[in-house]
């Protein structure tokens, strides 16, 4: 190689090393958005799903966002949504923000008398990742509290893939039912039937019953 050609190699290896380090920063913000189920006695499990909701609350921050939703017999509907917002940057007005979404969660279950006479529970997993995917989030989530029997009305067509791309799903408090005491395999069927539509459709999957360790609902990537 003669000089002329050295040095330009070396003049443009600087200049390539700052190109390979100039890629946008993927964002870090976090979006949550937690499905609760209404239907038959689950609604006497709403206390835990508050209690949830107030861990979710405590660890998000400023430009974080989430949402709640119930779980009826037709998911997929603007009108299940209970309440959502994203954190203003500055902590006060997002103090504020949080203390106004805590209210509507109680509001909501204080006024629940009556469960819904199905479980749509693909429907509220569809809703819920478009919501995410609006709030162009780095780290998604989607909260299911249910025992994940899914019970449609008969018109209703959910058999079919779900996109959950870089989505974080995770089962809350999926109780059993009395038939699972009598057949356990139709619980492990529910959780292995969940387990694989979520990764099939590019979402990992984790399963949480013990809510004494929520610190571990929002893991690091």
């Amino acid at each position: 190689m003669n000089s002329f050609k050295r040095l330009v190699a070396t003049a443009a290896l600087p200049l390539s090393l700052l190109l390979s380090g100039c890629g946008e920063q993927a964002p870090q913000n976090k979006a949550v958005y937690l499905l609760i189920d209404t239907s038959g006695t689950y609604t006497q499990e709403l206390n835990k799903a508050q209690a949830i909701l107030n861990y979710l609350l405590a660890n998000l921050d400023s430009g974080d966002s989430i949402a709640v939703a119930r779980i009826d017999s037709g998911s997929f509907s603007e009108k299940d949504i209970i309440a959502k917002t994203t954190f203003d940057m500055r902590p006060s007005t997002a103090n504020d923000q949080k203390r106004q979404f805590k209210l509507a969660m109680d509001e909501f279950a204080a006024n629940l008398k009556k469960g819904s006479a199905n479980t749509d529970i693909t429907g509220g997993v569809l809703q819920a990742t478009q919501y995410l995917n609006e709030t162009g989030a780095g780290n998604k989530y989607v909260f299911i509290f249910s025992d994940l029997e899914e019970d449609l009305p008969h018109d209703h067509i959910r058999n079919f893939p779900i996109s959950l791309d870089n989505i974080h799903v995770v089962a809350l408090n999926v109780t059993k039912l009395r038939s699972d005491n009598i057949d356990p395999r139709d619980y492990l069927n529910r959780l292995a039937s969940w387990q694989h539509r979520v990764v099939e459709g590019g979402g990992d999957w984790r399963v949480i019953n013990d809510l004494e360790r929520m610190d571990k609902l929002i893991v690091a990537n």
